[in-house]
């Protein structure tokens, strides 16, 4: 920056663009010293990062925020006032396009955004600048690692779901039993024990299988708020083929790993 002030103080040189920042000379210099620059990308669901860099030394930087959020909420104000549209006493309307396929390549309004945004600067860049190399940053978190740090070998390449769809493997973990009353031979769904409206995950650790009955009864409760309920519900009706019920706390806490309730 001293040097662009410089340059401009002395007449050398003229604002040629505000943003990003470009000078262009007055005079056709003779001599180019032959400058190769990296630029490095940091991308981010809301920011996106871009550094130039001369060897080690950085020399701009640039942060993009990204409008994906709003791209969403704007997307779904106009599905429900379309849907709000239908519902209304209006004027016959001929239907749209019935072609509703979406296509091979096809990304989601708020994605395709950061993307073009992102290639946008890009292409800027390397048509001001002597750009001879791009790089990515690619962070991935290992959540099997991270829940088991001595995790290792073959155990860590086949995971947690090694020859077993998520079901089946919910089935055998369970005994094919519904994880609330202990019921056999019944149509069983897949349940998660603390739900995700309260912050629970879909990771196979949080989920169980639940008969019809128990799964709509405990509907989107905390299983400790659940565990209460279905137990006053046992004193109060006093039927002694419910009080399996207890045996079975103690199962969930056993099986489930995270669901320690005591």
């Amino acid at each position: 920056m001293p040097v662009a002030r410089r340059l401009l103080n002395s007449g050398r040189a003229a604002v040629w663009r505000r943003f990003p920042f470009t000078l262009i000379l007055k005079k056709a210099v003779e001599k180019v010293v032959k400058t190769t620059l990296t630029l490095k990308i940091d991308p981010g669901s809301k920011f996106t990062g871009m550094a130039l860099l001369e060897g080690n030394k950085v020399i701009w930087m640039l942060e993009i925020e990204h409008r994906g959020s709003l791209i969403s909420e704007k997307l779904q104000k106009r599905s429900q006032r379309r849907r709000a549209r239908r519902t209304k006493n209006l004027r016959y309307r001929k239907p749209g396009n019935p072609n509703k396929k979406k296509p091979k390549d096809w990304l989601a309004p708020s994605l395709m955004h950061r993307v073009e945004t992102t290639m946008t600067w890009v292409k800027r860049l390397i048509r001001f600048c002597p750009v001879q190399s791009i790089s990515m940053e690619l962070v991935r978190f290992d959540t099997q690692l991270i829940q088991n740090p001595e995790i290792s070998g073959t155990e860590y390449q086949q995971g947690e779901l090694a020859g077993y769809e998520l079901k089946e493997y919910l089935l055998e973990k369970w005994g094919r039993t519904c994880a609330y009353c202990g019921k056999k031979n019944t149509p069983l769904e897949v349940e998660h024990i603390y739900p995700k409206s309260k912050g629970g995950s879909d990771r196979v650790s949080n989920l169980t299988v639940a008969c019809t009955k128990c799964n709509q009864l405990k509907s989107n409760q905390d299983v400790k708020e659940f565990f209460n309920t279905k137990t006053r519900i046992i004193k109060a009706n006093r039927n002694p083929s419910q009080i399996i019920f207890k045996r079975c706390t103690t199962r969930l806490i056993l099986r489930g790993g995270n669901c320690s309730i005591l």
